[in-house]
């Protein structure tokens, strides 16, 4: 993990994201804006601001989608996990879990709360059985291209959407030993 011995960091183990409720909407899609403006104030480009309306944010909160780190300030951090993602991925029946969304709070910088927040989508696709771990980021933005590579990811493809390019990360998700052998289940093939 990174920054584990920052005071305030977080890791894994302690990070118990719940369930979205509609309360949390607003303060969801206020996290994201916040998010969108500091970044087009800096010229990364990532989420355009005004690019995720509050109405889709509570449809995917009823759909089961989000899920919420709080703090005594509110949403401290979110991230979007959904079991497939035809509008980036096509139609692929591989197993895998799709994280999208992740938002950290800027009184989170630097604690590991976007790493854990990932590692614990990880141990979900493990229980779910999954086979891959995915995420994508615009190509313009070489900054997160570089954060999850050193997460584990590797860039699978690279996609062509309305005026811009996203590209299609994943990494293999650690399968529990198996009881009858002992050994560790690796998934063998890539998209």
């Amino acid at each position: 993990m990174d920054g584990g011995a920052t005071p305030g960091s977080v890791d894994a183990v302690n990070v118990h994201p719940e369930h979205a409720t509609p309360d949390d909407v607003p303060a969801i899609h206020a996290l994201r804006r916040s998010l969108e403006e500091w970044m087009a104030a800096r010229g990364i480009d990532q989420w355009p601001v005004g690019s995720v309306p509050l109405e889709r944010i509570a449809a995917q909160v009823a759909a089961g989608d989000w899920w919420v780190v709080r703090d005594d300030a509110g949403v401290r951090g979110s991230l979007r996990v959904i079991p497939s993602d035809p509008e980036y991925w096509g139609d692929d029946d591989t197993p895998a879990l799709y994280v999208h969304g992740l938002m950290v709070a800027r009184r989170a910088t630097g604690t590991g709360l976007g790493r854990a927040l990932v590692e614990w989508a990880g141990q979900r696709a493990r229980d779910a059985g999954a086979t891959w771990l995915r995420l994508d980021h615009r190509a313009s933005n070489p900054h997160l291209d570089d954060l999850y590579r050193s997460w584990g990811f590797e860039a699978v493809d690279v996609t062509g959407r309305p005026g811009f390019e996203v590209v299609l990360m994943q990494r293999a998700v650690a399968q529990r030993p198996s009881s009858a052998s002992g050994t560790t289940a690796t998934p063998s093939g890539r998209r």
